[in-house]
């Protein structure tokens, strides 16, 4: 991912606002607006949005987008019909909005402000053929600084747990529709639980490792609304083939 806020048009230096900057997403020549002392998008959110399928038509929803990076990934590498991003943070949303309009998307992506706790509310059951989440991974105090801090928001579960994430994502999907998700394998034994208690059946994971020899540190799901109980795992994914040098694998999904 290229930092080309230094180069940034009149037009764009419009979109921003203090201590911003524009990333180039190497994809469709899509930008993304953030701020590095809020919270910016990290590689998950990129193996998401390479993982989670849409097909021609359908209506995806991003549970906790963030600053945008997975509609906006998603647009470019699916056929989706419409892209949807509800996020709690009004600073990030406000963030998002300004990036799908920096992209001109404001036809295929819409971000609204709200707690994922309510998203049923807000968007109706059954609304969508395709719910993806980057939820916060550690529990409640686990390392926990700056309760009211941005990161801590996105890395911590202060304002929704896993379970909010499944249960809302459970009703949101329609029959026979996938719901997709990074997490960590340590939350694994969590996550199936809950996924079977939603009438979510877990269908294909994919185990990410840093090196070949380490521990995998993501995992990769999708499950399926009212789906049979059958779940592939994936060969595994591996980031880095020598400190500093990604795999074949990592450069196909960003782009390069």
């Amino acid at each position: 991912m290229e930092n080309i806020s230094e180069n940034v048009s009149l037009s764009e230096e419009m979109l921003l606002k203090e201590n911003e900057r524009i990333d180039d997403l190497q994809r469709n020549h899509y930008k993304i607006i953030q701020d590095p002392d809020r919270f910016c998008f990290g590689m998950d959110a990129v193996l998401l949005s390479g993982f989670a399928r849409a097909k021609e038509g359908d209506r995806v929803l991003d549970l906790g987008t963030g600053t945008g990076i997975i509609p906006i990934l998603m647009e470019a590498k699916t056929c989706a019909a419409h892209l949807a991003g509800l996020e709690i943070q009004p600073d990030s949303a406000d963030m998002a909005r300004r990036s799908v309009k920096l992209n001109g998307l404001e036809e295929k992506i819409e971000i609204v402000t709200g707690d994922i706790k309510e998203a049923v509310s807000l968007f109706g059951p059954a609304s969508f053929d395709v719910v993806t989440c980057n939820p916060p991974y550690m529990t409640e105090h686990h390392g926990l600084i700056n309760p009211g801090a941005p990161k801590a928001i996105a890395r911590h579960e202060l304002l929704c747990t896993l379970e909010d994430v499944i249960s809302q994502a459970g009703r949101l999907v329609k029959p026979g529709g996938n719901f997709y998700m990074v997490h960590r394998p340590f939350r694994l034994a969590d996550i199936f639980v809950l996924l079977r208690q939603y009438k979510i059946e877990p269908k294909r994971m994919k185990l990410v490792y840093p090196f070949v020899d380490k521990e995998p540190n993501m995992v990769l799901i999708e499950a399926n609304r009212g789906g049979r109980p059958r779940m592939t795992v994936e060969k595994p994914l591996i980031v880095y083939r020598e400190p500093g040098v990604y795999t074949d694998e990592i450069y196909e999904v960003y782009g390069y």
